[in-house]
């Protein structure tokens, strides 16, 4: 079967970040101008096609994530990572406010060679600025799309995240 893609998705760009609760980061990130989808999933582990049961153990090694679809000529990978480090807390280990657990670390999956840098550059100023920073940066290699339920969980329920917001770094 072949995909269907307009010329507007040929210069989609992608982005994957791990900071918490996926429900939150996808709200907020989905907010920016440019960000054209935010999915809900799982990467960074090693069991294949994990399920929220499986990933909610913490024995599979995956983060609850998302990955990003965005338009670089209307938002850089640059803005999205310094957003991404603002909505959660770039200083707390193995968890995220009340959610604590190893799926719920902060980390960068980098895509590539300028995703890396950029991260990189970024997560070392925050260090000089006298930061504790546990997010990790991450080769990206798979991601596996979360149950339905998860999707647009915040927007399904009408309600607001709970332990992501914006605190300026930048």
């Amino acid at each position: 079967m072949v995909e269907n893609t307009t010329k507007k998705d040929s210069v989609l760009k992608t982005a994957v970040f791990a900071g918490g609760c996926f429900w939150g980061v996808e709200e907020l990130m989905h907010r920016l101008m440019g960000v054209e989808e935010v999915i809900t999933g799982y990467t960074g582990g090693k069991t294949g096609s994990p399920s929220y049961e499986q990933v909610k153990t913490g024995e599979t090694g995956h983060f609850e994530a998302v990955r990003i679809r965005y338009n670089p000529q209307e938002i850089s990978y640059e803005i999205l990572c310094k957003y991404f480090l603002e909505i959660h807390d770039p200083t707390q280990k193995e968890g995220q406010g009340p959610d604590l657990g190893s799926q719920y670390r902060s980390a960068i999956f980098y895509l590539n060679e300028e995703q890396r840098c950029t991260a990189e550059k970024l997560l070392n100023l925050l260090r000089e600025r006298g930061l504790d920073i546990q997010t990790r940066l991450i080769p990206f290699r798979k991601f596996w799309i979360a149950e339905e339920y998860h999707q647009g969980y915040y927007r399904k329920h009408n309600t607001q995240p709970y332990c992501h917001f914006r605190v300026k770094r930048f």
